[in-house]
Formats: structure tokens, C-alpha cells, sequence
């Protein structure tokens, strides 16, 4: 016997948008059940997660802060998936483009200039492009698996930041802490808001998923991007070349992620550290699957998995527990999103093997005989 996913012929659209929403409703039953578990009360705890940090003005600045990285991640990564182009390693090219993007105020920390800033966000860009675009040229030109690729990059990304840091990057006068010069004045991206730290990298998500969004709805791009991303035969045959897409949309990934990159630093941390993300580039998948890999939905989404950052915090450390449980509620979050989404556009069947059955047959002429 063995297991296939037979597509529904008729998927309800109503279960389809709610799904989403039955997710997360499962994700807070099932993280109720583990609050109970570990001794907590349960509603405590989710208030804390999911509703005091909406309560105060300075926590809604602190959640459009963590939102803008998982926001601008998410809205590149959906347009790999959108295209069928699993690019894993955003994380990678999250750090990668922090790297590039610092590259003016730590080694010509004395330049300033209006030019410095700008320069920052295009280095940046540059930087998570370029480095997004080795799993593309190995799976456009070598037929490389782009999972594999990009996440091992990750690792590659991570231990060349804690290198730079420790190494030739080290601020000089940081009493030996690994981490580099704080940068200047002109390096540092300005709020939007007088009454708080959202910086202008929120600012620079919100346009970024209006722009991919009208791109996937009125261009031709976004409608190749689609075409070839339900069937590549079909795209073949309407001109569309899946070699270029595979550059295309891990190059506008890997830029957007390392806007990213840069963004946080510059405008929330203002110096390279050894580590500069709690896991942005991967929870940024969670937030475009659970925005239905729609620019405008992902917005959304993004402002809720902040949530659970700025509220696992908060929790950790009033109820006392580990860090790992924001983890496991983003883990429980990207379960059912999948789950729910299977298992609504999907019928589960269990078939016979053709081996099975053979030998059955075999059996039953044998008796005949």
C-alpha cells in the first residue's frame, strides 16, 4: 500500500481563503496545549504573545521593526515560488547583503556624504543578488538542486560575517568585542516616526510588496512568472525561457533580501555583530506561504510573525521560559499553513502497489488450478 494526493476537482474557495486563518486558530490551540504542558498559564501567555505587544505606541514601532526584514524577504521569496524556484537560503543573503551594504562606513568610516546611505542600500541589494545568483547559475547551467545550494550557503554567509567581525572588521577601539565601528551619523537610516524606531526599511517593504504585487497582476512579467510556474511545458511553448526566470527571480530575491540586510543594520543595529538575525530569512518563508504568496497578503503576515518575536520576548521573560518556544510556534505556524492547504486542495488515497497486486492475481489463478 501507499499513499497519493489525488487534486480535488472541486476545491471550496471559501476553505481556501480561510485557511490561512484555520492555521493560525490551530497554532494557538496547539501552543495552549504547550504552555499548559510546560506548567504556564496558557492565556497569560498567548496575551503576552499576540496582544500586550499591541497595547503601547513603542511597541508598535518595535513591531514594524521587526516586520520590515520578514515583510521584504518574503515578498522576493514569493516570487521564486510563484515561478517554481525554491530559493532556501534568503538567511544567507539576508547577512551577505549586510555585508556589502557596510562595506562604506566601516572601512571609509571618515566619507561623509549624502551619497553614503543610498550607496549602502545599492551595495546591499548588489551583495544578496550576487549571492543568490550562485544557486541560480548552478541550477539554470548545471541542473543543480537550488534547495540544497542556497541553504548551505547559509552556513557559508554566517561563519564569513563571524570572520569579518572578529577579524579584519573588528572596531579598533571595542575593547576586543567582536563587532565593527558604530556607524556614523550619515550611515544610519533615519525613522520615519519622531515618536519611535520604525525606520525607513518598513517603508522600504510597504512599497516593495506594492511594486511586486502590480507586477504580478498587471505585467507580462508576473503573468510569465506565473504560467511557468504551474507548468513549464506550457511556458516553453508560449516563448517563455525558464533559464531566465530561474535568474531572474533569485536575483530579485536575493536583492530584496539583502535590502533587507542592510536595512536592519544600518537602521536598527548601526554596527556588524557576529550574529545581525533571529532567523529572518527562514521565518520569511512561513510569512510568504502564510500571505498565500501574495505581496499585499504578505504584508499582513509579516506583521503577525513579528509578532511572535516581539511577544516571545516579552514571555520569556515574564513567564520564564526558553527562547526556542517562539521558535516552535513559527515551526507550528508553517505546519498547518501546509497542512491546511493539502489537505483542502487534495484527497488522500491509499492504493494497492502494482507488486501487491500481481502477486494477488498470481495467487488467485494458482488456486484456480
Amino acid at each position: 500500500m501507499r499513499i497519493e494526493l489525488e487534486k480535488r476537482p472541486d476545491v471550496s474557495r471559501l476553505f481556501s481563503i480561510l485557511s490561512p486563518f484555520i492555521a493560525l486558530l490551530l497554532t494557538l490551540v496547539c501552543g495552549a496545549v504547550m504552555f499548559m504542558m510546560l506548567g504556564k498559564n496558557p492565556v497569560a501567555a498567548l496575551y503576552g504573545f499576540f496582544v500586550e505587544p499591541l497595547m503601547e505606541v513603542w511597541s508598535l514601532h518595535e513591531l514594524a521593526v521587526k516586520a520590515a526584514p520578514l515583510i521584504l524577504i518574503a515578498v522576493g521569496l514569493s516570487v521564486c515560488y510563484r515561478s517554481n524556484n525554491w530559493n532556501i537560503g534568503a538567511e544567507g543573503q539576508f547577512i551577505m547583503g549586510a555585508i556589502a551594504g557596510s562595506i562604506l562606513p566601516v572601512m571609509f568610516h571618515e566619507w561623509n556624504s549624502p551619497f553614503v546611505l543610498p550607496l549602502m542600500m545599492l551595495f546591499g541589494m548588489l551583495g544578496g543578488a550576487l549571492f543568490a545568483g550562485i544557486p541560480a547559475f548552478l541550477k539554470a547551467h548545471l541542473n543543480t538542486n537550488e534547495i540544497l545550494t542556497s541553504l548551505m550557503l547559509v552556513y557559508v554567509a554566517q561563519l564569513f560575517l563571524d570572520w569579518l567581525v572578529r577579524g579584519p572588521w573588528r572596531n579598533p577601539g571595542g575593547l576586543n568585542f567582536p563587532e565593527t565601528r558604530t556607524f556614523e551619523a550619515s550611515a544610519i537610516l533615519p525613522e520615519m516616526i519622531a515618536s519611535g524606531r520604525t525606520h525607513w526599511g518598513f517603508g522600504f517593504a510597504i512599497l516593495a510588496a506594492i511594486l511586486i504585487w502590480f507586477m504580478m497582476r498587471y505585467t507580462l512579467k508576473g503573468f510569465e512568472i506565473t504560467v511557468l510556474g504551474q507548468s513549464e511545458r506550457a511556458g516553453r511553448f508560449a516563448g517563455f525561457s525558464s533559464r531566465k526566470m530561474i535568474w531572474f527571480s533569485m536575483l530579485l530575491s536575493g536583492a530584496l533580501a539583502g535590502l533587507a540586510g542592510i536595512s536592519e543594520v544600518s537602521g536598527a543595529m548601526q554596527q556588524l555583530r557576529p550574529v545581525i538575525s533571529p532567523g529572518y530569512g527562514f521565518t520569511a518563508i512561513i510569512v510568504a506561504f502564510l500571505g498565500r504568496l501574495n505581496p499585499l497578503g504578505i504584508v499582513v503576515a509579516g506583521l503577525v510573525l513579528a509578532l511572535t518575536y516581539l511577544g516571545g520576548e516579552a514571555v520569556q521573560v515574564s513567564l520564564e521560559i526558553s527562547d526556542k518556544v517562539t521558535r516552535v510556534f513559527q515551526g507550528l505556524l508553517l505546519f498547518f499553513v501546509l497542512s491546511c492547504d493539502t489537505l483542502i486542495h487534495y484527497r488522500i488515497r491509499l492504493v494497492a502497489s502494482k507488486l501487491a497486486g500481481s502477486a494477488t492475481a498470481a495467487a488467485t489463478t494458482d488456486g484456480a488450478r
